[in-house]
């Protein structure tokens, strides 16, 4: 695991600073994340909620697909998760990494694969998943909505 600061998200995601999230890794097609629970993680068997392991998993890969974009002012365009497979394997506990890598991309999408490690290096949860490239987003009324870098 990474012992360096975590970087900074190239785009301003209230649910992920919620959540704890950290960001460690983001160049050439992959991206890595790393989250310590605690106690509003965890489901009644008192291990990692699935929505934590998903959101950790889509999170993962959302960067993976955009850091390809490097060269651009603020990575390029965003993502939109279109789709998402997960199978969980084992229980979440502790520190946990979650790995994303992009797998092949188009014009207007990208195919991505991420994992969730365990503190022991153990796999939890793998995914799949479908992310559509966007320069901005429509909103209520639609009216477009653009993305917010970090810096906003």
């Amino acid at each position: 695991m990474s012992l360096a600061p975590p970087l900074k998200f190239p785009v301003h995601i209230p649910f992920v600073e919620e959540l704890g999230l950290e960001l460690h890794a983001m160049a050439e097609g992959q991206a890595e994340l790393q989250v310590d629970l605690r106690q509003a993680h965890l489901n009644s068997w008192e291990v990692a909620h699935g929505g934590v392991l998903m959101t950790l998993l889509d999170v993962a890969m959302a960067p993976a697909a955009r850091s390809i974009h490097a060269d651009q002012p603020g990575f390029g365009p965003g993502v939109v998760t279109v789709e998402m497979k997960t199978s969980f394997m084992r229980p979440g506990e502790g520190r946990l990494r979650a790995v994303g890598r992009l797998l092949h991309r188009s014009t207007t999408m990208a195919f991505c694969e991420g994992s969730v490690l365990g503190e022991d290096g153990k796999l939890c949860a793998h995914a799949t998943g479908t992310f559509k490239y966007l320069k901005a987003l429509p909103g209520r009324g639609r009216q477009l909505k653009t993305l917010r870098s970090a810096q906003d």
